[in-house]
């Protein structure tokens, strides 16, 4: 696992060198797509057990007209 820790410490000190509109977008640019995904993810998550939840429950009454 060392070299992990020294490829992140390299990205750390390549990022904490550019200039902060630089940094700004490089952050940007990677959070925006992992954090769009995590909540892709949990919107699954939570439909899925939504409807797991549901058909244990049985018929609604919306289900019944």
């Amino acid at each position: 696992m060392s070299w992990l820790s020294e490829w992140w410490n390299a990205v750390e000190l390549w990022i904490t060198q550019l200039a902060f509109p630089a940094q700004f977008a490089v952050v940007i640019a990677v959070l925006l797509p992992v954090c769009a995904g995590g909540a892709w993810l949990i919107d699954r998550a939570v439909d899925y057990v939504g409807d797991k939840i549901n058909r244990a429950r049985g018929p609604s009454v919306e289900d019944c007209d």
